[in-house]
């Protein structure tokens, strides 16, 4: 392709181009280049009418050139005349070129998406410029800004007072607009970095706060704004702890409840085995009567003297045996509580163990006003809730079980 020399004053620039931020400076250090080793690439136009040329990049180097002054300068001339292809070469250029802002390329998206001459698809736009969909998407975004916020977007990550890049911008994109710009420009007052935006961004989308509550946010500084997020975030760990907490004791409370109703069934099924053992017991002593009349009524008096006699003293020896060695106590476990000593515990035993239970029920060490006086902390205060709640429920099934022998006892003796 031949590169020809082009008087300055034929060459305009390209009103339609997608890049038209230039900064001042930037100019003057490039200028400074031209005049020191003079212009190392040339730009390229495309013809128009009348003889003239538009430039179809490289508008930088040709400001740089007018303002060095100089008559001509090298140029490309091209002979393309589709508009899509001209403007894609125009991105793709500038995309390369330093300073090109990230709403220049928004805006340059945008226009080839919905202009009835290009009317482009993301996916073709990504597929020419060699780019992801994504990459594309979020420069679209950053549109949702007033202008007031897009005059401080640059390109780059370095974040710097009064600026603003893509990556703070994006976790606030999605924000209501009057909240979104004000936030947008607070972040930039104080140089926010992208992890406390994000934040800060999770503070103003928490729905349990109200929108009035989150206009007076906005009267904040970045450092009191994380300042807020940091309380708000403490509190809801709190709200979460003590839900979990109050899970926890009723499902302990609802295991006691259970727990009293199985004790509670376990003691009727006792009683009724209670009940239908006395009565065999009855019956039984009934016909062991009947026998000893029908005996003497026999004339059989020897023999049943002999076995009276021998019922007698063995009932008598064992008796006064029981109650010499054991005790009252003994002796009312062998006429009602024991059964003849079916059961595995005997008086004595079971007498031991309630006295052992009894004495293991210590007093408190101090008043309970005392006891509590050192405890402040309000995790330490729910911790002390639920030790006792978790007592005083294993002392219930406790409680239900001592009553259980109570009653067997007590129907016993009115047997």
């Amino acid at each position: 392709m031949d590169i020809i020399q082009i008087p300055i004053h034929l060459i305009d620039e390209d009103e339609d181009q997608p890049r038209y931020q230039f900064d001042e400076e930037a100019l003057q250090e490039l200028a400074k280049s031209i005049e020191e080793i003079g212009l190392l690439s040339p730009i390229k136009v495309r013809t128009t009418a009348g003889g003239r040329y538009t430039i179809i990049y490289g508008n930088r180097r040709y400001k740089a050139s007018q303002m060095l002054g100089k008559p001509s300068m090298p140029c490309i001339v091209s002979s393309a005349t589709d508009e899509m292809e001209i403007y894609l070469e125009q991105i793709a250029e500038n995309l390369t070129r330093e300073g090109f802002s990230p709403i220049e390329e928004a805006e340059a998206f945008h226009k080839l998406m919905h202009e009835s001459k290009f009317n482009s698809s993301i996916k073709y736009l990504a597929n020419k410029l060699g780019k992801p969909e994504s990459y594309i998407k979020n420069k679209c975004e950053l549109l949702k800004f007033g202008n007031a916020v897009r005059k401080l977007i640059v390109s780059g990550t370095e974040i710097r007072e009064g600026k603003l890049t893509e990556d703070q911008l994006l976790p606030i994109k999605d924000l209501p607009f009057e909240h979104r710009d004000p936030l947008a420009l607070i972040i930039a007052r104080d140089a926010l970095p992208v992890s406390d935006v994000k934040k800060i961004a999770k503070l103003f989308k928490d729905k349990e706060i109200s929108s009035g509550t989150k206009d007076k946010l906005l009267y904040k500084s970045g450092y009191e704004l994380l300042q807020t997020w940091s309380t708000v975030q403490q509190n809801k760990a709190e709200r979460e702890r003590a839900a979990e907490l109050k899970a926890e004791q009723a499902e302990r409370a609802a295991a006691a409840k259970a727990e009293k109703a199985r004790l509670a069934a376990e003691a009727a099924e006792r009683e009724a085995a209670a009940g239908v053992a006395g009565g065999g017991t009855a019956s039984g002593a009934s016909e062991a009567s009947a026998s000893s009349a029908s005996l003497s009524g026999d004339g059989s008096g020897a023999s049943g003297a002999a076995l009276s006699g021998l019922g007698a003293g063995s009932a008598s020896s064992n008796d006064a045996s029981r109650v010499s060695g054991v005790g009252a106590s003994n002796a009312s476990s062998v006429s009602g509580v024991g059964t003849s000593g079916a059961s595995g515990v005997s008086g004595v035993n079971l007498l031991g163990e309630l006295q052992q239970l009894l004495g293991a029920l210590p007093a408190l060490s101090a008043a309970p006003a005392e006891l509590l006086a050192g405890v402040t902390q309000a995790e330490e205060l729910q911790a002390v809730i639920t030790n006792v709640d978790l007592l005083l429920s294993t002392l219930e099934q406790r409680s239900a079980e001592l009553q259980t022998v109570r009653d067997l006892a007590a129907t016993r003796v009115n047997e």
